[in-house]
């Protein structure tokens, strides 16, 4: 019996490898239709998405001063917003507070931030899974969006970063307003 867990283990490595490798396929593909011409509104509409939703995703917003690609100033951002989103659907709400910064820290405490998600899971159900993160630099904020999916309703999670890497926003938008902006 004790190798059936493994073998199930190693069919979950088996897959992330596989979605890592269609993840950058996709990345591949993405970028040879922009520079075949196609526009964001078109790649967006092929992936089921906004415009805005696949520039996020897959874009790389060029410096306006040096027309160089901007890049997230928190390298990390995409794996710290991983362990944020995996301490909160843990309810590891000290955890999860510990990453905020102090005017965050001050309005957000353990038992609202607890409070905060029962109201997400109220409104959409039980917390089912999570789609592939996007990263990009907004101002002096790395933003991570990750798509959430529950039973009965979809949001984003918005988790912005100041430049010292504390969480300065946390935020479950429901995905029609993220997708329309």
């Amino acid at each position: 019996m004790p190798e059936q867990p493994a073998v199930a283990l190693a069919a979950i490595e088996q897959a992330l490898v596989q979605a890592r490798n269609a993840e950058e396929e996709l990345a591949m593909t993405v970028t040879r239709a922009r520079e075949s011409g196609h526009t964001w509104a078109e790649i967006g509409q092929t992936l089921g998405t906004s415009r805005q939703a696949a520039f996020q995703r897959f874009g790389r917003p060029a410096d306006p001063r040096t027309g160089r690609p901007m890049e997230p100033a928190l390298p990390d951002a995409r794996d710290r917003a991983g362990q944020l989103l995996a301490d909160l659907l843990a309810g590891r709400w000290a955890a999860v507070g510990a990453q905020f910064g102090a005017a965050v820290a001050a309005r957000m405490d353990p038992p609202r931030l607890a409070a905060a998600w029962a109201t997400v899971i109220g409104l959409v159900g039980e917390y089912e899974r999570h789609g592939a993160p996007s990263v990009y630099q907004a101002g002096d904020f790395t933003v991570v969006d990750t798509p959430l999916f529950f039973a009965a309703g979809e949001r984003m999670a918005r988790v912005s970063y100041d430049r010292d890497g504390e969480v300065a926003g946390l935020f479950f938008l429901p995905r029609g307003l993220v997708d329309q902006a």
